[in-house]
């Protein structure tokens, strides 16, 4: 199979049917053998019901319908788990994303040897309070990942490899991060390319803007501890504690020794339990065995959770 397009959903009833259409002529006229896998999550409208009625007369339709509203990175995760395509391609529901771009990610992908390609909506159509967000979440980014050439981290458009989706866990709302993630599994040959950004037809957004550039930043801040320490926090927690413990026991020693030498040679002294400094050193001290002990326990658990992407998928087709 050529192509695996997974598009994640939430409450895109008016979109489904046009979108599908589209995607159908581009597939035909390039001649891909193909699948869609809608991936209904948790929506309250009709939306898996027209899933349903595609799949019933266009088998290359496919659909993961979830009991709950998890967000778009479970969606993904389990979308990435049924491709069966060479090439897997991502977007978004709601049309914003162009189905005629597909031909020349996936000839990014085949012919130049790439693992991903990034969509770069260069013109938006959004409002200054989602586009602004954006602008400053990805030139922390870029910055923090070291992927310089990408200018659009959070494009739903997407094209990659099979093993590269594979390869991946995507989890919590870690989606943002796909370029970062495939980077950290050893894939490194990722594109660029500008693709068209639509005018939302139908429905409003379902992500916010400056709530997603705070919730970005954290998740940003994880992923890079994580890529950097998650399979040896000792480094991190045993190096910050054992510098701290240090930093306490030495400056206990200096407090003793001054009042020993105040005392030697009669001049006024008062005791150790009176001065500030011995309380600083003595909660460093606590402190940094609090972080050594930190990171002992995390080497012992390491970051291996078996419920991180448990999801409650009501139906598959």
């Amino acid at each position: 199979m050529d192509l695996s397009i997974v598009i994640p959903l939430y409450n895109e009833e008016e979109s489904i049917r046009e979108l599908y259409q589209w995607i159908e002529r581009v597939m035909v006229s390039h001649n891909f053998s193909y699948e869609v896998i809608f991936v209904n999550d948790g929506s309250t409208d009709s939306s898996w019901r027209i899933i349903e009625e595609l799949h019933a007369t266009n088998p290359e339709v496919k659909g993961i319908k979830f009991r709950r509203n998890y967000g778009k990175s479970p969606a993904l995760f389990c979308g990435f788990e049924q491709a069966q395509g060479d090439v897997v391609i991502t977007m978004d529901a709601d049309m914003q994303d162009s189905p005629d771009e597909i031909p020349d990610l996936y000839k990014m992908i085949i012919d130049e040897k790439y693992d991903m390609v990034s969509g770069w909506k260069k013109k938006r159509y959004d409002p200054l309070s989602k586009t602004l967000p954006t602008k400053l979440f990805n030139a922390t980014a870029r910055k923090v990942s070291g992927i310089k050439n990408l200018h659009d981290f959070n494009c739903g458009l997407k094209a990659y490899r099979n093993d590269v989706v594979k390869n991946i866990e995507v989890y919590g709302e870690m989606h943002r991060y796909i370029p970062y993630l495939a980077k950290n599994a050893g894939f490194n040959k990722i594109g660029e390319k500008v693709v068209q950004h639509q005018a939302r037809k139908f429905g409003t957004t379902k992500f916010g803007g400056w709530n997603r550039f705070f919730n970005g930043y954290l998740d940003l801040l994880s992923l890079w501890f994580l890529s950097r320490f998650g399979i040896k926090p000792m480094h991190f927690f045993g190096l910050l504690g054992s510098l701290m413990f240090i930093f306490g026991f030495l400056s206990v020693i200096i407090v003793g020794v001054t009042k020993l030498y105040n005392m030697y040679n009669g001049m006024p002294y008062r005791l150790v339990t009176d001065s500030p400094y011995f309380y600083l050193s003595l909660t460093s001290m606590i402190i940094g065995t609090q972080l050594f002990l930190t990171g002992f326990i995390g080497e012992l658990i390491t970051r291996n959770s078996s419920e991180r992407n448990n999801y409650q998928v009501e139906k598959v087709i």
